[in-house]
C-alpha cells in the first residue's frame, strides 16, 4: 500500500467542470498526456514519465504553478507496448537505436507494429509488474497533487494491444476471450482505484474502434465500458484507432462523437469527446445533445493554447481571463 497526501478540496468539484463546456463553466482540466509508468513505458526517448522521486517532484512543480492559476490538472498514465522506443518526433528517423537509448519494446505477442522493432512477449510475472508500475505511478501522482488521473488504453499502445484481437494472439488467461483480453486493464483500475483518494475522479482512455474489420469495435468497447463503471471508473474518454496501419478513418467534424453518444447510453457511463472538435459552438452542440459529458481539446489548443477563452467569446460567456490579457476581452 503506498501512502500519498491529500489531493485539492476542488478535485470534488470535477463534475462542475466536466459536465459543461469549458467556455461555460469558467474552468477547464489541463491534462498532461501520454505519462509514462516505466522507462520502456516511454514512447519516445524524450516522453515524460512518473516513476521516480525526480519526475515526482518536477511535476509536483508543475502542479502548484497551475493550482496558483486556478486551475485543475489532470495526469494520463501510460504505456506505450510495442510503439515504444522511437526517436524524437522532429528528428530524421523513426526508431531509436541502442546507442540513441533505444529499447526493446514489450507486448501481448511478439507482432510488430508498422515500421517497429518485434517486441517481447511478456510473461506473466511481467504483467504483474505492469499492473505495479501503473499503481505506484498512480501514487506518485496523487503525491504531486494531480486533480484527475486518466489510465490511457487507447491508439495501439499497450493497454489497447491487449484488448484487440489483431495484435493480441496469447493463448493464456490474457487473450482469446474478450473476458480474458479485458483482464489488464480491469487489473490495472482495480489496483488504481484501491489507492486513490475518494473524491479523486478516475479516466479511462480508449479507442472504441480498431476501424478494422475483425478488429476491437465498438460493441466490445460498450461492454468493457459497463465493466469499468461497476470498477468505479468515473469517465471513459472515446478517441478511436491507432492499433493498425490499415484502419480506414474518414475525416470529417466530431467524426468520434457518435463513439461517445453509444457508450454513454449504452454503459450508463459519462464520457468525453474528442475529435475534430474546433470552436465552442461545436462543443457546446455536443453537450447540450447529451452526446457526451465533457469535450476534450487537443490539436486545436496546440494550433490556439488560448481556445478555451475564444469559445468564451463566441458563445457569449463571460470567464476569467489572465491579467494581462484583458485588454484581448470582447465580453464582459
Amino acid at each position: 500500500m503506498c501512502q500519498y497526501s491529500a489531493t485539492n478540496g476542488v478535485v470534488g468539484q470535477w463534475h462542475d467542470v466536466h459536465y459543461g463546456s469549458f467556455a461555460t463553466s469558467g474552468a477547464g482540466l489541463v491534462m498532461s498526456e501520454a505519462t509514462a509508468v516505466s522507462p520502456e513505458g516511454r514512447i519516445s526517448i524524450v516522453c515524460p514519465g512518473i516513476w521516480n522521486d525526480a519526475q515526482e517532484a518536477a511535476w509536483k512543480k508543475n502542479v502548484e504553478v497551475i493550482h496558483g492559476q486556478g486551475g485543475l490538472v489532470g495526469i494520463q498514465l501510460a504505456h506505450a507496448g510495442r510503439k515504444a522506443s522511437s526517436f524524437i518526433p522532429w528528428g530524421d528517423h523513426a526508431i531509436a537505436s541502442r546507442e540513441e537509448g533505444g529499447w526493446q519494446p514489450v507486448a501481448p505477442s511478439p507482432i510488430a507494429f508498422d515500421g517497429y522493432e518485434i517486441p517481447h512477449e511478456l510473461s506473466i510475472e511481467e504483467i504483474g509488474r505492469i499492473v505495479s508500475d501503473f499503481t505506484q505511478a498512480a501514487c506518485r501522482s496523487l503525491d504531486a497533487g494531480f486533480d484527475v488521473l486518466e489510465i490511457h488504453a487507447a491508439h495501439g499502445y499497450l493497454i489497447h494491444e491487449f484488448l484487440s484481437p489483431l495484435s493480441n494472439l496469447r493463448t493464456d488467461e490474457y487473450g482469446g476471450s474478450f473476458e480474458n483480453r479485458i483482464r489488464l486493464l480491469l487489473e490495472i483500475v482495480a489496483a488504481v482505484k484501491a489507492e486513490l483518494a475518494a473524491r479523486t475522479p478516475l479516466f479511462v482512455r480508449i479507442s472504441a474502434t480498431d476501424w478494422v474489420e475483425g478488429g476491437w469495435d465498438l460493441n466490445q468497447a460498450i461492454s468493457l465500458a459497463k465493466e469499468l463503471k461497476i470498477l468505479g471508473v468515473d469517465l471513459i474518454d472515446v478517441s478511436s484507432g491507432g492499433l493498425d496501419p490499415r484502419q480506414q478513418i474518414e475525416l470529417k467534424p466530431g467524426y468520434q462523437v457518435h463513439f461517445s453518444k453509444a457508450i454513454r447510453s449504452e454503459a450508463g457511463i459519462a464520457t468525453s469527446a474528442v475529435g475534430l472538435i474546433t470552436s465552442g459552438p461545436q462543443a457546446e452542440q455536443i453537450l447540450e445533445s447529451g452526446e457526451a459529458d465533457a469535450v476534450m481539446i487537443g490539436r486545436a489548443a496546440l494550433r490556439n493554447p488560448r481556445w478555451a477563452l475564444q469559445a468564451a467569446e463566441e458563445l457569449g460567456e463571460v470567464v476569467p481571463w489572465p491579467l494581462p490579457l484583458e485588454r484581448g476581452r470582447t465580453v464582459r
